[in-house]
């Protein structure tokens, strides 16, 4: 089955660093302010998710959400979470590590846009 979410092992791995560190964790991408579209990582449950975000799946077990504004661009697409050397977003956890979440993406093909509208 397609994700509409998903992450590279190097995201994966600095998912678990910050797990251990401050404990469950959530993604959200909202495409505002804060370094626009980046995915910004929060201690699970710090930001209240609006009726507007949209929870597209999980990485390392945490729920990623999309503000439907952005998730209107990206739909057609699989997000891909990647992790680059620098500094991200002022407010989210990988910070401090000297590392941020990037979203890459790819398109869906037709055979899994159909499994999507499933």
């Amino acid at each position: 089955m397609v994700e509409r979410v998903v992450a590279t092992d190097a995201a994966l791995a600095l998912i678990g660093k910050l797990k251990e560190r401050h404990g469950p964790v959530m993604f959200h991408q909202s495409g505002g302010c804060c370094d626009g579209s980046s995915p910004m990582c929060y201690p699970d449950g710090d930001l209240i998710v609006g009726n507007q975000d949209i929870l597209l799946g999980y990485i390392g077990e945490s729920p990623f959400y999309m503000h439907k504004n952005q998730y209107d661009y990206w739909k057609h697409t699989q997000i891909i979470i990647d992790v680059v050397d620098g500094r991200g977003g002022m407010f989210s956890l990988e910070g401090v590590e000297g590392k941020r979440f990037l979203s890459r993406s790819r398109a869906f093909n037709k055979m899994e846009l159909e499994q999507l509208k499933q």
